[in-house]
């Protein structure tokens, strides 16, 4: 274990006393992890300091040329006062992926990993024990080089916050309906829509805000080329059950290969459905949900999880997903993934971590 040096917060903040109001990424803990990288010294000076605000100069890279990356992950409440985590490892080493398209420098998985586990220690008391509640975990890389000109940033600043929430949508698991995008494009092939880059975020601000307008809580992309191939929603991957088959799109260097879509596709073959991954034509998902073969549709990230779909609207027209509820399908994968996250189901994969 490396020594990572920590400052402690001189005062500590009031821990919020009704965990159903937590709403998400509104409350942050205390404390926070951070690095910095330099040519020379590569990755160094990791340590642990109260919660604040960084001093950066206006000409910083990152506010000019949009270096910046990050990660969500969570912790759950165990057994015996011990902490869960679903996968961190593999959510840093998609963070490498993502530096690697950016220019930016890979981690040391396995240091992020001390860090973490160190900042979790000192901020256990923040994780919420409520259902349907965590202490979500957010790494995030940006540029720090300061001048102008465009070129990748020569230094970095890694560092993670932690924020108690509850559900990502006020609607909780009530399903949502969802826009579907078709002239505005946020990714293509050979560009960055498989990173979680900020910029490919900010990419899908606006049509987020048209949807919000129009009364939709998401907005569906199709793929930058033809605009007929569904890709995914702005926050989640997305996933169609035909009765016991599941059709989700596959990937193709534009969409994230989201970490809780790997474990969800896992989890639905070992229960017996058939998961089919492929391109996926917007007019299959309406006319099966118009003849009734389309029986449930459902977002998944970590963030929401799994998030039940009720309705579409598509080129004006407004389709209804089943009976437009939470399906059985949707219902077992969630109870299940959500179950193994916070240790009510046995986790037969390696997935949790504990701490």
């Amino acid at each position: 274990m490396r020594n990572i040096p920590v400052e402690h917060a001189k005062v500590l903040k009031t821990k919020p006393a009704d965990e159903t109001k937590l709403g998400f990424g509104k409350i942050f803990t205390d404390h926070m992890l951070v690095m910095d990288y330099d040519p020379e010294r590569r990755w160094h000076d990791m340590r642990i300091v109260p919660y604040g605000d960084f001093s950066m100069d206006p000409a910083t890279a990152v506010y000019h040329y949009g270096q910046a990356i990050f990660e969500g992950m969570k912790a759950y409440p165990g057994k015996e006062g011990c902490l869960r985590l679903f996968r961190p490892r593999d959510n840093f080493l998609r963070m490498n992926v993502s530096a690697l398209r950016m220019g930016m420098p890979g981690l040391d998985v396995d240091q992020c990993l001390e860090g973490l586990k160190k900042l979790l220690d000192i901020e256990r008391d923040w994780v919420p024990t409520n259902e349907g509640t965590s202490l979500y975990i957010r790494p995030t890389m940006i540029a720090t080089d300061v001048g102008l000109g465009v070129r990748a940033s020569e230094s970095y600043r890694f560092f993670i916050i932690m924020s108690p929430s509850g559900a990502y949508y006020a609607s909780g698991l009530a399903p949502i309906g969802i826009y579907v995008e078709d002239e505005l494009v946020r990714a293509v092939s050979g560009g960055i829509g498989y990173t979680k880059a900020a910029a490919n975020y900010a990419a899908s601000l606006y049509a987020g805000m048209l949807a919000k307008e129009n009364g939709y809580a998401q907005v569906l992309w199709l793929d930058g080329v033809e605009k007929k191939y569904i890709e995914e929603v702005g926050s989640m991957n997305i996933m169609f059950a035909f009765g016991e088959r599941i059709v989700t799109p596959m990937l193709n260097g534009s969409i994230l290969e989201g970490i809780t879509r790997g474990s969800i596709l896992r989890l639905a073959r070992d229960m017996g459905y058939m998961v089919e991954e492929k391109r996926v034509a917007m007019q299959e998902i309406y006319d099966g949900a118009r003849d009734g073969s389309l029986t449930e549709a459902f977002g998944t990230g970590t963030a929401a999880v799994v998030s039940p779909v009720g309705s579409l609207c598509w080129r004006g027209e407004v389709v209804t997903v089943g009976d437009g509820g939470i399906g059985g399908v949707t219902r077992r994968l969630y109870d299940t993934l959500t179950g193994i996250q916070r240790g009510t189901v046995k986790d037969p994969y390696g997935w949790t971590m504990e701490l």
